[in-house]
């Protein structure tokens, strides 16, 4: 849905409403306003985004502006965005045109793995650079731990570790990004299971679980892998497998 270019030139009216999702319990026991969000404040934060960008498709501004609200804002968690724009050149009887979308934060788990050149420094450098992601909060990471190799390529020990990532990525995205990192680690993909300077896998993302040519989540093989469990279940035992209805803890046991 496209302003048109003196639209774009002159600046246009909207009606912006929004319902945001965030745990108001602390708030409500305690009467503490640090522990709630101030609806006015976010309301002017909106009407200063809005004014201050421009852009060509009125869903890029619901986009862009649902995930500045989330990220400026830690006590939300979720957002449900509709943006009207009344009085639309479309030639036809409307009040309104509008967009309307609804986004959250997703807890996910990364597997990280090093065993060429600077193991430690390729590893601080994935944390690092998901850390600085826009849309992404590094929340956990747990302790490097030397591993042996997995799947009969003769090669150098890992050093291997997981981490707690809350993002506003979809899955398609994350894993567009982890490619991204691995690149700038020079990451080659000539051995299967062979040596690496950096292999980062989608673990878990939310409770989902799907299939695709490019991604499988919750991912096939973490159940069996020694070399994930261990580090996952030191910042995540509780979190529960979405397919097996079993927690880390629980499979990491049973290996």
């Amino acid at each position: 849905m496209a302003f048109f270019s003196e639209e774009t030139a002159l600046g246009q009216k909207f009606v912006v409403s929004a319902v945001l999702y965030s745990d108001l319990q602390s708030a409500g026991r305690s009467d503490d306003l640090t522990e709630s969000t101030h609806y006015g404040e976010v309301s002017q934060f909106m009407v200063g985004f809005l004014q201050e960008h421009t852009y060509k498709l009125i869903e890029a501004a619901a986009e862009q502006l649902a995930w500045a609200v989330l990220e400026a804002f830690p006590l939300v968690r979720g957002i449900s965005l509709e943006i009207k724009k009344p009085w639309a050149p479309v030639k036809l009887p409307l009040d309104y045109v509008s967009v309307k979308i609804t986004r959250f934060w997703h807890r996910c788990y990364i597997a990280l793995g090093s065993n060429l050149g600077d193991k430690k420094g390729y590893l601080d450098m994935a944390v690092s650079r998901l850390s600085q992601s826009e849309g992404c909060r590094v929340k956990k990471v747990a302790d490097y731990i030397v591993t042996e190799p997995y799947g009969g390529v003769e090669q150098d020990d890992f050093l291997n570790s997981c981490l707690e990532l809350e993002t506003l990525l979809s899955p398609a995205e994350l894993l567009t990004l982890l490619h991204e990192i691995e690149a700038a680690a020079d990451r080659k993909r000539e051995i299967h299971w062979g040596p690496r300077t950096l292999d980062l896998d989608i673990l878990l993302y939310d409770d989902l679980v799907m299939d695709s040519e490019a991604l499988t989540i919750p991912h096939v093989e973490m159940h069996k892998r020694d070399f994930v469990l261990t580090p996952l279940a030191q910042i995540a035992p509780w979190v529960r497998h979405p397919v097996f209805g079993k927690t880390i803890k629980e499979l990491k046991e049973e290996l």
